[in-house]
């Protein structure tokens, strides 16, 4: 380790007492590191994308406290625990309990709320319960009666969704010109047990070589929607004339089978399956309708009956919370809810209010006042499901506990990042220590202590370069984020590019947008700016693109699954139409933060369509073609190529009772996923999984002479993803790679004039550094002829863009509005934008 941090340490007199000391770090890339972290302080874990950085802190140090409260709780309570892997380390010290807040994704049931994660909801039914406007002559209600996820309190009809979902006609028979022969049902399963409804059909008497709009609406209907299941001969392969005939002869049948209709089969197949393909199947024959009952509000009449405010319970969860703190405030203060006859109701009422209100404060200073506590968590983004929990722990006044955080300020406006800072002193005047992984400078400045982990990535990164007060970074040279921290990094000036024509938006109606105009510039790059929830999202990556990807006739379906497209919250209709600048484009490319695949065996190569390529030249290979190998056989996912005994997986899974299951390497390939056939085949000296164990920059020095995979790896490399393996699998790299990854996709192709790109915060994970190759990327980009839209908040990419879109003013109905529109520097001089004041610090940085 570095002879500074020992001397940073001295100098800030830190006792060992007060010290949490780390031996022997090896997990992931950490070379073997020893390092002393104070506690009772903010520290910050800083280096370049895929240095160590979260190994440490996370794969370590919040990976042992867990270990160590989970050995004191009985076996059996810890197989209701998530359990991270036991870290390679020798020994850590001085190590308090752990909470981890780290970035993911919401819930994937729309059951799960801004009011759920919170615990707002909670005091909401309390404060109903016991407090609320009753009618007359009904009794008490508890608090579970004000809960949709409750039998008590579910709306019957709907079962707490406030949605029903019915099919019709029309949708399970989408095309009534076929046969039922031809699949005109196209609801039924398909394969053998459609063949068999079919057959049961033909010995019921059904005619299923008649289209189906020629067969009477009796038939049509009986099969479509009755729930008798009649058991009959089935004689497989006969029609219906030769079924007849059998039956009268009496002949053997095939088998006996017993008929479903369709709606029955829909019905059924979506409560029941634990298949997530199936559902997604039949879900896509059923509508989705407003609950007639509830009118989706998810509650009982007699819950809704009860009011408070004048609202009932469902119509104050879908008050702002910043407009739900001022209507709580009167009673706070004790100037509404008096209750002359039930005192004891008022001091209720003044209780929940003052917690409620408590709790509220903290969620508006960290930027959410525009959220709703109905709002379901799969909407929300990862850094919003962080602020809350973030919020939630603030009010929790835990003492002596460390708070591991990744990166708290992504998706942060710099003027929301204030606030994250002031709830982040909160927790250590509370007591408590905070570690936490962030690459925001103003983040970082505002530590007590830095650690640095680098100096570069993966296998160049995993060191200690330093680790002490942030005055003592400016002096480490391998330190990557020192050159930005202490402005010894400067960008290059640059010359602002004139928009080749304008794609205008007119009367965009989406979310909290009201019939805005706005013009983007074609040919250029462009960022739009704002507060978090100001409606940048809904402008750009939902109306924008919809319209778009309707016009180009490309497919945008949300990620269903993520969330199952029948019990996502509808969408309010949007309105708006794009009257001018379409013809100038030819193709929309979205370039998003959704994994790259769902299981390990979609992974860097296979993705970018790289290891197609490589296959191809292993199969090219002397040894390969006396042996009659194709391309295939070099695919882990084909059986004549990969390990029989793992299946490709290159690992087997041992499930312990009570502890973690380990994942151990096969036993048979040795982790290596293809069989020794496969293996002896050699390029270069290398095996293909030797070749899928490289990272990408040792790829493209061993690749040098193969000018088309080069320049794969190459652009890779540039945007910042050196360090990812090749045969790293798709989940295990997080939201800012996987975009990355589809950039670095879309940065291959030869022809890209004509074509709008369209990102959404791709600085979130980055490093400095790293930024800056991302903005050389979209530079690219721009030379080749495309136009580039960014949603962003990192300033020196919005500094570095020729044209700036900024929406607000403030979020959720204080938003939604064009703010300023111009080039960077006439935007850092805008009188009321939020942006400018801190658009104008990172001009003046970079000038």
């Amino acid at each position: 380790m570095d002879d500074k941090v020992f001397k940073a340490k001295k100098d800030a007199g830190q006792s060992a007492a007060g010290l949490v000391r780390v031996r022997g770090a090896r997990e992931h890339n950490l070379k073997n590191v020893d390092v002393d972290i104070p506690r009772d302080a903010l520290v910050v874990f800083t280096g370049v994308s895929g240095s160590g950085k979260s190994s440490l802190a996370f794969g370590t140090l919040y990976a042992e406290a867990q270990r160590r409260y989970l050995e004191s709780v009985s076996p059996y309570a810890r197989r209701l625990f998530h359990q991270m892997s036991v870290p390679e380390v020798d020994d850590v010290e001085g190590l308090p309990p752990a909470v981890a807040l780290q970035q993911q994704r919401g819930s994937p049931t729309t059951r799960s709320s801004v009011g759920s994660v919170t615990t707002l909801s909670n005091l909401l039914r309390m404060l109903y319960s016991r407090a609320g406007d009753y009618p007359k002559s009904q009794p008490l209600l508890y608090a579970e009666s004000f809960s949709p996820n409750s039998a008590e309190g579910a709306c019957p009809k709907c079962h707490g969704l406030g949605r029903v979902y019915d099919v019709t006609e029309r949708s399970m028979v989408p095309d009534d010109s076929l046969t039922i022969r031809e699949r005109a049902v196209a609801a039924w399963p398909t394969a053998w047990h459609g063949q068999n409804l079919r057959d049961i059909l033909t010995t019921l008497g059904y005619d299923i070589d008649t289209p189906w709009r020629e067969l009477p609406r009796k038939a049509r209907n009986w099969i479509l929607f009755t729930d008798e299941q009649p058991t009959v001969p089935v004689y497989a392969g006969y029609d219906l004339k030769e079924v007849q005939r059998a039956l009268r002869r009496k002949e053997e049948p095939s088998y006996q089978g017993t008929f479903t209709g369709a709606r029955r089969y829909v019905m059924e197949t979506f409560a029941n399956t634990t298949s997530a393909m199936m559902k997604k199947r039949v879900s896509q024959f059923m509508l989705s309708t407003e609950c007639p009952a509830c009118h989706g509000k998810r509650l009982k009449p007699e819950a809704l009956s009860v009011k408070f405010a004048g609202m009932d319970i469902a119509d104050i969860a879908r008050v702002p919370l910043k407009q739900l703190a001022v209507l709580m405030q009167p009673y706070c203060d004790g100037r509404a809810g008096r209750q002359d006859a039930h005192p004891e109701k008022a001091i209720v009422i003044q209780r929940i209010a003052q917690d409620l209100s408590a709790r509220l404060g903290v969620l508006l200073d960290l930027g959410l006042g525009y959220l709703t506590l109905e709002r379901s968590t799969p909407t929300l983004s990862p850094g919003e499901l962080q602020r809350l929990r973030l919020a939630t722990q603030v009010r929790s006044n835990l003492f002596g506990v460390v708070y591991v955080l990744d990166e708290p300020s992504a998706g942060l406006h710099p003027s929301d990042t204030e606030a994250l800072l002031r709830a982040l002193d909160r927790l250590k005047a509370a007591g408590n220590s905070l570690f936490v992984v962030e690459h925001e400078l103003d983040v970082v400045r505002h530590a007590d202590w830095i650690v640095d982990v680098g100096p570069d990535a993966g296998r160049h990164g995993g060191e200690i370069l330093y680790s002490g007060p942030i005055d003592g970074l400016k002096s480490v040279e391998r330190s990557r984020t020192a050159r930005y921290l202490f402005g010894g990094a400067i960008a290059p000036l640059r010359e602002q590019r004139t928009p080749q024509g304008w794609l205008k938006l007119s009367g965009v109606t989406r979310n909290n947008l009201r019939r805005i105009d706005v013009s983007f510039p074609l040919g250029v790059l462009t960022t739009v700016t704002g507060v978090s929830g100001s409606g940048k999202s809904s402008l750009v990556s939902q109306f924008l693109v919809e319209v778009l990807a309707a016009h180009f006739g490309q497919s945008h379906a949300p990620d269903d699954d993520e969330e199952d497209a029948l019990q996502r919250a509808p969408v309010e209709p949007s309105g708006g139409k794009i009257t001018e600048g379409l013809d100038r484009l030819k193709r929309l490319v979205v370039v998003d933060q959704k994994p790259i695949g769902r299981t390990p065996r979609s992974n860097l190569a296979t993705y970018t369509g790289l290891f197609d390529d490589v296959r191809k030249l292993f199969a090219q290979t002397k040894e390969a073609r006396r042996r009659r190998f194709d391309a295939g056989r070099f695919s882990f996912n084909l059986p004549k190529g990969r390990c029989p005994n793992c299946q490709g997986e290159g690992f087997v899974c041992v499930e312990l009772l009570f502890l973690p299951s380990v994942y151990a390497p096969c036993p048979v390939c040795q982790g290596a996923r293809y069989n020794r056939e496969t293996l002896q085949i050699k390029f270069n000296g290398k095996s293909i999984a030797d070749v899928l164990a490289l990272t990408v920059d040792e790829a493209h020095a061993f690749f040098a002479d193969d000018v088309h995979i080069a320049r794969s790896l190459d652009v890779l490399r540039q945007v910042g993803l050196g360090y990812i393996r090749l045969g790293q699998p798709a989940t295990e790299l997080s939201g800012g790679e996987a975009q990355r990854v589809k950039l670095a996709t879309e940065l291959q192709r030869t022809q890209r004039a004509g074509s709008i790109y369209v990102l959404d915060e791709p600085t979130t994970g980055l490093h400095p550094s790293d930024v800056e190759k991302l903005i050389v990327q979209l530079d690219g980009l721009v030379q080749a002829g495309s136009t580039v839209i960014v949603i962003e908040h990192d300033m020196s990419v919005v500094a570095a863009s020729d044209w700036v879109i900024d929406i607000g003013p403030g979020a959720g109905d204080e938003g939604g509005q064009v703010v300023a529109v111009g080039t960077p520097s006439e935007i850092a001089r805008h009188a009321t934008s939020l942006t400018a004041p801190y658009l104008a610090r990172a001009l003046r940085h970079d000038g």
